[in-house]
């Protein structure tokens, strides 16, 4: 399995203080990760590295083709493309339908063709399991169909890599399960997906790969 993510002594700083040191990370095609850790150990700080929202300090760090180091300005929206980010409070648009949402997405990613347009989004509607509420405003979907349909707009643009940021924690214990198991689901089929999370629960029930951010350093 090829690499997608991988990350040698690696130092990550937020606001001039050390958010991590000494990262040493790969994450291969189609792996699931859990990233858990408390409030504050750097678990965000780590995700948001990786799409360069964040800079690394220290150390290599790639993500696909891409070298984190040293990428160009103009790149970073070419490299957030390998990502598909699933928000715990789902950041949709309010003012417009579920299919809507979708297609704001592709249509601001370049895609034209309108045929291509509605067939990807039928597609990815129905990999989550949403087909029937795609005329839907996300304020008329449960708190569950909201994720689903964020997983979704995540999977538009076929990424190979998944971050979920607590895609659980506005959820109820019977939605969190099925979220996560659509997430091992997309996994299966060859996305990397890093999921974190507070709810051991869940990484007890769909047990994968687990990485602790603690003392500002990761452990597996």
């Amino acid at each position: 399995m090829a690499i997608v993510i991988k990350y040698k002594g690696v130092s990550i700083h937020r606001n001039s203080l050390i958010a991590l040191k000494d990262v040493n990370l790969t994450v291969k095609e189609g792996e699931f990760v859990y990233l858990i850790g408390k409030v504050g150990s750097g678990k965000s700080s780590l995700l948001k590295s990786m799409y360069a929202d964040i800079p690394i300090a220290e150390g290599e760090a790639r993500v696909m083709d891409y070298d984190l180091r040293t990428i160009r300005r103009r790149d970073i929206p070419y490299l957030r493309r390998q990502f598909g980010i699933v928000f715990q409070d789902f950041r949709l648009l309010t003012d417009r339908s579920a299919e809507a949402n979708l297609r704001f997405v592709l249509k601001a990613t370049g895609w034209k063709d309108k045929a291509a347009i509605d067939e990807r989004i039928q597609e990815v509607l129905k990999q989550v399991g949403m087909t029937k509420k795609a005329y839907k405003h996300p304020h008329e979907l449960s708190g569950g169909e909201q994720q689903r349909l964020v997983i979704a707009r995540a999977l538009l643009n076929r990424p190979p890599i998944i971050l979920a940021d607590e895609p659980t924690g506005n959820l109820d214990a019977a939605t969190g399960e099925s979220i996560v198991r659509q997430l091992h689901n997309i996994a299966a089929q060859g996305t990397a997906v890093i999921m974190a999370t507070h709810n051991m629960n869940l990484v007890e029930q769909f047990p994968a790969r687990l990485i602790t951010c603690t003392d500002h350093t990761l452990k597996e």
